[in-house]
């Protein structure tokens, strides 16, 4: 029941609790990605120097494609009934998945962080407009309240997320439709169509932003939400519904996006500074409470999913709590992240896009590992084993672990942030490119090239492993178990 505390963590799913088919994961993937935030979208795109035409290519393909990841490591969650973190074990062993496992938690918390970040704005911004506040005590009661229910969402587990996300897709995606015909009068398709194009390095730069923006965020929680499926589900449904529901949504909201922000660079770098409440102001009076409940509802579906997810990845790296009590301890870092972005920074792209580029090279390295050790597997994992250092997946497995090492430093130096001055290290690869003031800076280059290492890498040095992994005689009762 949606109403009940989840007692499942990083155990298997048991069989009797296998249920559902492979479309059930369009609701939470559709709810969780069209947030209006998919709107700021098309600002951040053009301010690469892109034109329209060449945004709506790459947005498109970057989005679909890193989604298209996500899809093939929801399969991964289907044939192994376990969490994202838990089944990475078999490519890094399990005490060296703690290194992704890291990497997740942190990525999880910081997107909850924003999502939660950006309702608090929007809700002051509309609310303002309409004279009914907007200052402090309204950002600080916004807060309040989005967190209890992100966190609620996190504590009570599966079902309430999945019932939530349900509602989420019905309402946004009636109202979103609404907002964007309403806003349709400001689209000025002279001004779109004048926008110069931009040259490769630009073109190249746009498309890894939308993958780390979109895909590459979610990757590392992928197969949370196909464990619940049984073994016999489509494979290629379950690859296929949630690369169109996560995928739908944005790229139809870019399109959007890009035709406002192309209309109006006023308010293209209105966005930057507060994504949400810039596009309110387009709106007619009687639609910002409606708008206000897109957003606040968009917002929520991202962070309820992430607060789940970056409790489980928590409770990977070793943390002895119940499930629900590392999504408390994730619900508590959140609000404190919230509290510095809506008080204290000046600016949200600025940190936005530099959170998303330094985190989007270890992440995409080691997406690249575990999409080559899921291509390369034929058998279902060994349940037990993945929770047993002396079983067939090892206690670490030095390869697997190395390439998202070596991904991530060789990524680091093939990407720069002018937008975020504790970041000004990265980019020490780019002297032969021109340079961090080169026209390949841009670029980040390095998404790209960690993403190839890790999966390049394990196709070459992983496949004799799994084979031998897949070779051994199924485990005995007396093989080790993950506790719930």
């Amino acid at each position: 029941m949606a109403t009940t505390v989840e007692t499942n963590a990083l155990n298997t799913i048991d069989e009797s609790e296998r249920h559902g088919r492979p479309r059930d994961l369009f609701w939470p993937w559709f709810a969780a990605n069209v947030s209006v935030l998919g709107l700021g979208y098309g600002a951040y795109l053009l301010a690469f120097g892109v034109s329209f035409w060449q945004a709506v290519l790459v947005g498109a393909v970057g989005i679909v494609a890193s989604f298209l990841a996500c899809g093939f490591i929801s399969l991964a969650g289907r044939r192994g009934s376990a969490p994202t973190m838990v089944l990475s074990r078999a490519a890094f062993g399990v005490d060296g998945n703690r290194l992704p496992s890291l990497l997740s938690w942190i990525l999880t918390v910081g997107w909850e962080t924003v999502l939660v970040a950006l309702a608090t704005l929007a809700t002051a911004t509309v609310l303002g407009t309409l004279g009914w506040g907007g200052g402090t005590v309204t950002q600080v009661v916004t807060l309040a309240v989005v967190a209890l229910v992100v966190v609620a969402a996190g504590i009570f587990g599966f079902q309430l997320v999945m019932r939530l996300q349900q509602v989420i897709t019905v309402l946004t995606a009636v109202l979103t439709v609404i907002y964007v015909v309403l806003v349709a009068g400001h689209v000025d398709w002279a001004t779109v169509a004048a926008i110069p194009p931009g040259q490769a390095p630009q073109v190249i730069g746009g498309l890894v932003f939308m993958m780390t923006g979109f895909g590459l965020g979610w990757v590392n929680m992928a197969a949370d939400y196909s464990r619940y499926l049984p073994r016999t589900a489509s494979g290629p449904g379950v690859v296929g519904w949630t690369t169109f529901g996560a995928s739908l949504p944005p790229v139809l909201l870019l399109v959007a996006g890009l035709l406002l922000a192309g209309s109006d660079p006023a308010l293209a770098d209105a966005i930057g500074a507060d994504p949400i409440g810039a596009l309110a102001v387009l709106l007619p009076e009687w639609f910002l409470i409606p708008f206000m409940v897109v957003a606040l509802a968009g917002l929520i579906g991202g962070a309820a999913l992430d607060i789940y997810s970056s409790g489980l990845a928590l409770l990977s790296l070793g943390l002895p709590v119940p499930r629900w009590a590392a999504a408390a301890i994730d619900g508590v870092l959140m609000v404190l992240g919230a509290t510095y972005v809506v008080f204290v920074a000046d600016d949200f792209f600025g940190p936005f896009q530099g959170f998303l580029i330094t985190l989007g090279v270890p992440i995409a390295a080691w997406c690249g590992v575990l999409l080559a050790d899921i291509a390369l597997r034929r058998r279902d994992y060994a349940d037990a084993e993945l929770a047993d250092r002396r079983g067939r997946y090892g206690s670490v497995r030095w390869s697997a672990v190395l390439l998202v090492v070596a991904g991530t430093a060789v990524g680091w130096g093939l990407v720069t942030n002018t937008y975020a001055g504790w970041l000004s290290w990265q980019g020490y690869l780019l002297g032969p490119l021109g340079g961090r003031d080169g026209q390949w800076a841009g670029a980040n280059l390095g998404v790209l090239v960690a993403l190839a290492l890790g999966l390049l890498g394990t196709f070459a040095f992983s496949a004799r492993a799994v084979r031998r992994q897949e070779s051994v005689a199924a485990p005995g009762p007396e093989s080790a178990q993950e506790p719930e």
